[in-house]
């Protein structure tokens, strides 16, 4: 994939039902874009807030006990 300076970042909540976490990451795993930085946890004082996994040019990324309306 050819990259343009454009950086995408979608985020879900682990507990959503309307648009599942799992449903999601396969669907961009479906794109076959190259992993830069595999399946991560990241942390807010020292607990797990959720998990990301970056792509070239995309970052996912979960927000841990957060649904539909993680924003």
């Amino acid at each position: 994939m050819k990259q343009y300076g454009y950086k995408m970042l979608f985020y879900s909540g682990d507990t959503d039902g309307a648009v599942p976490t799992y449903g999601t990451r396969r669907w961009i795993s479906q794109l076959n874009w190259p992993v830069t930085k595999p399946w991560t946890p990241w942390f807010t004082d020292g607990q797990v807030s959720g998990y990301f996994i970056s792509y070239d040019g995309l970052d996912f990324a979960t927000v841990h006990g957060a649904g539909h309306m993680a924003p």
